[in-house]
């Protein structure tokens, strides 16, 4: 991905989960100025670590004893608990110089188990604040160390590449000299000598599908990147069997028992059915009912949910089938309903007037 679209998913991940996001990408590719950028858009405070240049001390702080209980002291950097919502920029990771150093790092990279606080050491960080980490790719062109596959087990990697289309639009912002901007434009293969894949050996494994569902339940990234946003977790060849399999139970229509014993789960499904498809579901809905219009409390609200979701001509013409089964009419006309429902009912009964 380039630098926008890495923009876009960071915007993502870092407004609405606890993940930590790896950005990956060559030297000069606009790592740091992209991620700064977020913070500015989502009006969150930055603090930069350049972790190549720190020590274990600089990250848990300096012992001291009160009484007999030996503390930590909070480190200078470190945000208070009642801080402005922040990101901390956990930049050259895999250029720390000292093993003890990317050692200590790693429980602070790790997202937060549910209901507990992100940790460093003995410090616990607010949970208004966000962490994303950055490196250089360890392929054999920089001084880095490679990071275990237990660590990248625990981010989400975004591999960002050159893009001249994207860099000449942040010239142009920027008022880069004409002449500079003028020669990229007839010499883009003068913009970077090295724009190829990396591979960060990132493969499936129980926490990476945990990610997954978090960033499905609470992300809604376009389509074009989502490859690219899951590869970073579970890896490539994971990633495009799991979104053929997307692909192809988004074409298979939704049955009752779905919609009615499983809603929450097929919510978004159903909001996204083509309409032909849509239509398939609709009929294996009312003939359902027709044979069993008993419904639990939960599937009622399912049902209504299922209505809401639907196209206004389309909900038109699924409440007047229901409304001909009596037992469904009258859960219908709740008046806990009345926000979905009323409208409908209403011009049913003008079209009949």
């Amino acid at each position: 991905m380039n630098i926008e679209q890495m923009k876009i998913v960071l915007k993502e991940i870092l407004t609405k989960t606890d993940l930590t996001p790896c950005v990956v990408g060559h030297r000069g590719v606009g790592k740091t100025a992209g991620i700064i950028q977020v913070c500015r858009e989502i009006e969150r405070g930055y603090i930069p670590l350049r972790l190549g240049q720190m020590e274990v001390g600089d990250l848990v702080g300096i012992p001291y004893r009160q009484e007999q209980v030996m503390h930590w002291s909070r480190p200078s950097w470190w945000p208070e608990a009642d801080a402005a919502p922040t990101v901390i920029h956990c930049d050259e990771l895999n250029r720390a110089q000292q093993e003890d150093t990317l050692q200590a790092i790693f429980q602070f990279v790790e997202p937060p188990s549910e209901g507990q606080q992100r940790s460093l050491h003995t410090h616990k960080l607010g949970t208004q604040h966000r962490v994303v980490v950055a490196i250089n790719p360890p392929d054999g062109s920089y001084q880095v160390t490679p990071l275990d596959r237990a660590l990248l087990d625990r981010m989400v990697v975004l591999q960002v590449e050159t893009d001249a289309e994207c860099w000449a639009k942040y010239a142009y912002k920027q008022d880069y000299n004409q002449d500079v901007r003028q020669f990229i434009a007839g010499n883009q293969q003068m913009l970077s000598a090295n724009n190829s894949s990396f591979d960060m050996q990132v493969e499936p494994s129980e926490r990476a599908w945990e990610m997954v569902s978090v960033l499905r339940q609470k992300c809604r990234f376009p389509q074009e990147l989502e490859m690219e946003v899951y590869s970073g977790v579970i890896g490539r060849e994971a990633a495009v069997s799991f979104l053929q399999w997307c692909a192809e139970q988004r074409l298979r229509p939704l049955t009752a028992e779905e919609i009615l014993d499983n809603w929450s789960e097929v919510a978004q499904q159903a909001a996204e059915q083509r309409d032909d498809i849509q239509a398939a579901s609709m009929n294996g809905l009312v003939t359902r009912l027709q044979a069993d219009n008993e419904l639990s409390e939960i599937q009622q609200d399912a049902l209504v949910a299922y209505i809401d979701v639907l196209p206004r001509d389309m909900r038109f013409g699924l409440v007047k089938s229901l409304l001909r089964l009596p037992p469904i009419a009258a859960v219908l006309c709740q008046d806990k309903y009345d926000s979905v429902i009323l409208e409908t009912i209403q011009r049913i009964s003008q079209d009949v007037a």
